[in-house]
């Protein structure tokens, strides 16, 4: 078995280092060819695909998860099986991102003909912009980087690193451009524990028979009795065009049976607090969340334009879905 003593934790260190600087070394290369490059995503009217060998082309794969998780349609193609018969699934409309490090990569070099006869937009991510890749490309991205992390120089890690972080930068760059907001990434992730912090209201809260509501001049005992039968500490109190005017809580009942003798004989309106906190159905749930937590709150009510009830939320909707 190997001795810790062996481990050598230094290696690790300048493996870290290295590759940090390898990627903090593209922020001064970004300029016109960037702008050219996120210009071109933006303005594609077919589907990105991204291609690239080897580690490259993990790389690739990420890259392409990336842009349609954030609203681009991208796909990954691996070059050997392009030449083999997949060259049909490019498309003039289509923008291709293609890396290679040493931008001489001849799976990806075949693929220039078909790209140039198609009229397709290329990109390229290489560690040399004087390649033959590099020099093919509508715009040539550096990556280069002065050295792998490698012990040796030669295990593509720095390399992979830098192209990596250089993909999350356009895909970044282009989300923001194109004005994408976390209500779009909602309806991409809807599995997962991303997609549950990405639900919307709509989605968790109490509806229909479930809501626990009453009208402004219910007598208290109706109202304690549908807030103990709805289970959710609260009622809500509309008027007759079903809008919400107030709630009246568990902490409400509480505060006027301290204070008067005759509280089963008033009606919702002279118990109720007014103008209550409220959000709408397409709120995302995590807003919501930090609504109650704001306003140090358990439930919520949900109500349209009109002010019309949709819904109670309550804080174990939210807790009950796992995503916090």
């Amino acid at each position: 078995m190997t001795r810790a003593a062996d481990i050598d934790l230094g290696l690790a260190r300048r493996v870290l280092q290295t590759e940090a600087a390898a990627i903090l070394a593209l922020v001064d290369r970004l300029g016109d060819e960037f702008e050219r490059a996120v210009r071109l995503l933006l303005d594609c009217r077919g589907r990105v695909i991204v291609t690239g060998m080897g580690k490259s082309g993990i790389i690739c794969r990420k890259l392409a998860a990336t842009l349609s998780s954030t609203g681009t349609a991208a796909f990954f193609l691996h070059p050997a099986e392009a030449i083999h018969g997949d060259l049909g699934v490019l498309q003039a409309d289509d923008v291709i991102i293609a890396l290679s490090h040493s931008g001489e990569t001849a799976e990806l070099l075949r693929l220039l003909e078909t790209i140039k006869r198609l009229g397709a937009s290329l990109i390229a991510i290489t560690g040399d912009r004087s390649s033959t890749l590099a020099e093919a490309a509508d715009v040539s991205l550096d990556a280069s980087v002065s050295e792998e992390a490698c012990p040796m120089n030669f295990v593509p890690t720095a390399s992979t690193t830098a192209a990596l972080a250089l993909g999350d930068a356009l895909a970044m760059t282009v989300l923001v451009a194109k004005g994408f907001q976390p209500q779009d990434l909602a309806n991409l992730h809807p599995g997962g524990k991303l997609g549950k912090r990405l639900m919307r209201v709509e989605q968790l809260m109490h509806a229909g028979d479930l809501i626990p509501r009453v009208r402004i001049d219910a007598r208290m005992p109706d109202v304690i009795y549908e807030m103990s039968r709805k289970q959710l500490g609260m009622t809500c109190v509309m008027d007759e065009r079903d809008a919400l005017v107030g709630i009246i809580t568990d902490g409400d009942l509480r505060r006027h049976m301290t204070r008067e003798t005759q509280l089963l004989d008033r009606t919702a309106v002279d118990v109720m607090t007014r103008n209550p906190v409220s959000i709408v159905p397409s709120m995302l749930a995590a807003e919501a969340l930090r609504v109650l937590e704001q306003r140090k709150i358990t439930s919520v009510v949900v109500v349209d334009e009109a002010g019309t009830i949709q819904g109670v939320l309550h804080l174990h909707d939210l807790w009950r879905t796992e995503m916090f």
